[in-house]
Formats: structure tokens, C-alpha cells, sequence
């Protein structure tokens, strides 16, 4: 329905709907907007997903956010791997010259560079280990967006079914069993007669024409 045709319904003759179902939208309203908001303005959320309007845009920003996190460990990983082959290049070197010539290896400093190049080098790697632990702070602020935009969908296809469930037509209703036309349970868990999970919001719809 278009924008023109919901002012011309607004202006015309009001519906007549069951004080339960306008009840219901209401409540799915207040639902989503709430939701929305709080996604906007939690306190521990507000820098980091500032400037993210909807729940697109947060899952944009969680994809990113992972994207960037999985980039700087594969270049930490990469660039420790580069010290380490460095630090056993040098091994080897020293080794040979042991081998060689114990005396003249001490001599000309050989094993103290070595030490000074491996000191160096781990110190590197350290850093490297540091930054890959650190690209992990995404799980706190994506996990937190996460777990919101999935209570926001779940708990408004519930509303949702629960609203379906309470309108269904008299010539539909032989085509759902009783005790779901009885609407949702507080505690389903052990339940048969209840909506419980996806797959019956699925037979549920497909049996309404959904």
C-alpha cells in the first residue's frame, strides 16, 4: 500500500479492528522502536557503533569489524613467522661457525650479535602475539550487537505469531490445531501443543497460506 493510499484510508471511514489486535500492533510497535533505540544508545556501544542507524548497518559493521580483526592476525602471524625464520637463519649461521672455529666465533663477537639479533627479534614477536590478542576486542562490542539484533527478530516474529495466532480467519482456523489457536505458553519447554520453534512457525504459516 502506498503512502497516498494510507492518508486517503487515514481521512476516510476508520476500521473496525478488535481492541486485542490494535493492542497487539501496539505493542509490536513500542517493541521494535524500543529495540531500535537501545541498539542506538547503550552506553558501552554508543562509540563504537556511532553512526549505525539500523540493524543493516550493525551487521555491516560487525562483518567489518571481523574482516578487520581476521587482517591484522593473518599480518602479525605473517610478520612473527618472518622473525622466527629469521632467528633460526641465524641459529644455523652461528652453529656453522662454532663448528668451525670455536675460539675465533667468541672472538669476533659473533655469539654476543647473535644474542643481541635473537633479544631483538623475540621482543618483535612478543609485540606480534600482543596485537593478536588485541584484534580480539571485537568479540565484546560485536557479540553484544549480535545478540540484540537477534533478540529484536525473535522477539518480533514472536509477536508476530502471537498476533497471527489471535486473527485467523473462521474459515482458517479448522486448519490449526486448537491448542495453538490458544496462543503461547509462558513455559513451552515440554510442551507439544505450543509453538515452539522455527519449524513450526513454518507449518504454521504454511498452513494459514503463508
Amino acid at each position: 500500500m502506498e503512502m497516498e493510499e494510507l492518508a486517503k484510508l487515514a481521512q476516510g471511514q476508520a476500521l473496525t479492528v478488535d481492541p486485542a489486535v490494535f493492542q497487539q500492533l501496539g505493542t509490536i510497535t513500542r517493541l521494535l522502536h524500543d529495540t531500535m533505540e537501545q541498539l542506538g544508545v547503550m552506553p558501552k556501544l554508543q562509540v563504537a557503533t556511532d553512526g549505525l542507524p539500523d540493524a543493516r548497518s550493525r551487521l555491516t559493521y560487525i562483518a567489518d569489524k571481523t574482516a578487520n580483526a581476521a587482517n591484522k592476525v593473518l599480518n602479525s602471524v605473517d610478520q612473527a613467522k618472518h622473525e622466527h625464520e629469521a632467528i633460526a637463519s641465524a641459529t644455523r649461521e652461528l652453529a656453522a661457525k662454532l663448528t668451525a672455529d670455536p675460539v675465533r666465533a667468541v672472538a669476533s663477537g659473533a655469539v654476543m650479535n647473535f644474542v643481541t639479533e635473537v633479544e631483538g627479534k623475540t621482543a618483535k614477536i612478543d609485540q606480534h602475539l600482543t596485537d593478536i590478542m588485541m584484534a580480539q576486542d571485537f568479540h565484546d562490542l560485536t557479540g553484544q550487537v549480535v545478540k540484540k539484533v537477534v533478540q529484536l527478530t525473535s522477539d518480533l516474529e514472536d509477536s508476530l505469531v502471537k498476533l497471527l495466532v489471535q486473527v485467523v480467519p473462521p474459515d482458517q482456523r479448522e486448519k490449526v490445531s486448537q491448542e495453538v489457536l490458544q496462543g503461547p505458553v509462558v513455559n513451552p519447554e515440554g510442551r507439544v501443543d505450543v509453538v515452539q520453534n522455527q519449524s513450526e512457525v513454518d507449518d504454521l504459516l504454511a498452513s494459514l497460506g503463508f
